[in-house]
C-alpha cells in the first residue's frame, strides 16, 4: 500500500472515529441514555484509534521505504 493511500485510510478513519465520538456526545447528553451503547461506542472508538496508528505507521514505513530508493 503506497503512502498515499494510507494516509487516506486513515483520514477515512479518523472521520468514522469524531462520528463515533459525536454519537458518544449525543448518547451523554439524552438523560437515561443506554449504558451498553456508551460501551459499544468506546470500544468502537479503541478500535478505530488503533486502526488509525497502524494506517499511520504503514504511511511511514512506505514514506521511509520511498525516501531509501535512488
Amino acid at each position: 500500500m503506497s503512502t498515499e493511500e494510507s494516509l487516506s485510510r486513515a483520514e477515512e478513519l479518523l472521520a468514522r472515529l469524531e462520528a463515533a465520538r459525536g454519537e458518544l456526545d449525543r448518547l451523554a447528553e439524552i438523560e437515561g441514555g443506554s449504558p451498553d451503547r456508551a460501551l459499544e461506542i468506546l470500544a468502537e472508538l479503541s478500535e478505530l484509534a488503533k486502526s488509525v496508528e497502524e494506517e499511520l505507521e504503514r504511511a511511514k514505513r512506505s514514506a521511509e521505504a520511498d525516501a531509501d530508493k535512488p
